[in-house]
């Protein structure tokens, strides 16, 4: 097809149809490659990001290309894409394809060694993932499944867990994330007022408690309690 030559003999509609094989033949071939390949990335993610920074990477680089064919080729391939993520919401057969089920690597401690071929890894691959887990021994695991993105999740057998205040019954307080309200010298209005305090006790509190100035203040959280942690610059 003439869409396959050179740029010069191109047409609008030629660049539109280049665009449709280029996007089709990238999700094809990302998922031949394997998931693993597109780690963090889902298969349409990917296949975007690859076309379109080869797209915009020639024209920026070769003097004697145009704009236009590539400005064309890359709004089609939006267009594509954006079609292509509402068909998978749409379609459970297409999401089905793009994100598969998660599929089992590990059953109670054993290997299931016709699904690490499947995921296109190895063993060794897996217990440098278990590793950063904190997971010494696969006997440990009781399910590790290879999900749509190329990650395995782990689930540690009850027995290896580790006991919490909750199974003891022990009543704890209820999570507080401390709010950053002086970052780099500069007060976070709009903290300090969902913490319901002024500026000027905020620097009070700074003078009586660890006598500094906000100049000197790196960072400085409050808890639901009002209490300051502070860090200065050394």
């Amino acid at each position: 097809m003439d869409f396959f030559h050179g740029q010069e003999t191109l047409t609008a509609i030629q660049w539109i149809l280049r665009a449709v094989v280029g996007y089709v033949f990238m999700i094809i071939i990302a998922k031949l490659m394997g998931q693993r390949s597109i780690s963090q990335l889902n298969l349409l993610d990917f296949a975007i990001a690859v076309v379109i920074g080869n797209i915009i990477a020639h024209p920026l680089s070769d003097e004697q290309l145009g704009l236009k064919g590539s400005m064309i080729t890359m709004s089609v391939l939006v267009i594509l894409y954006v079609s292509s993520v509402f068909f998978v919401l749409k379609s459970k057969k297409l999401r089905q394809f793009v994100l598969p089920n998660p599929f089992p690597l590990i059953k109670n401690g054993q290997f299931i060694i016709k699904n690490l071929t499947r995921a296109r890894i190895s063993v060794d691959y897996i217990l440098s993932q278990a590793r950063k887990e904190k997971i010494d021994d696969v006997k440990k695991i009781a399910l590790a499944l290879w999900e749509p993105d190329g990650t395995i999740s782990f689930f540690v057998s009850p027995n290896f867990q580790t006991v919490t205040r909750g199974d003891l019954n022990i009543i704890t307080e209820p999570f507080d994330f401390p709010k950053t309200v002086v970052k780099e010298g500069n007060v976070e209005q709009s903290v300090l007022r969902e913490a319901g305090k002024e500026e000027s006790w905020l620097l009070t509190a700074l003078k009586t408690n660890h006598n500094v100035e906000i100049s000197e203040v790196l960072l400085a959280t409050i808890d639901k309690s009002s209490q300051l942690k502070v860090f200065l610059y050394k």
